[in-house]
């Protein structure tokens, strides 16, 4: 087990509460629900991401404008990321 460190967060009154049900519901600690937690969010942003449209091909039609429909969704995508 890694060693753990103490911190504090502010959370909102509604957000506190909601937290406080979660941990009596499931006879949890309140800080066992928040590491968890934090733990999936930090690990899905470490993941790099593809555009949603990977993996897609063109199926009858016209295949260069699908690639041309493709090519600026992808753009639209990392313009989006970009912002973030």
């Amino acid at each position: 087990m890694s060693i753990v460190e103490k911190t504090t967060v502010y959370l909102d009154a509604d957000l506190r509460r909601e937290l406080q049900v979660l941990a009596r519901r499931t006879g949890r600690p309140q800080a066992e629900l928040i590491r968890q937690a934090l733990a999936e969010y930090v690990g899905r942003q470490a993941k790099p991401s593809l555009p949603s449209f990977i993996g897609a091909f063109a199926v009858g039609g016209d295949a260069g404008q699908d690639k041309r429909r493709y090519r600026e969704q992808w753009r639209r995508e990392l313009a989006r990321k970009g912002d973030s």
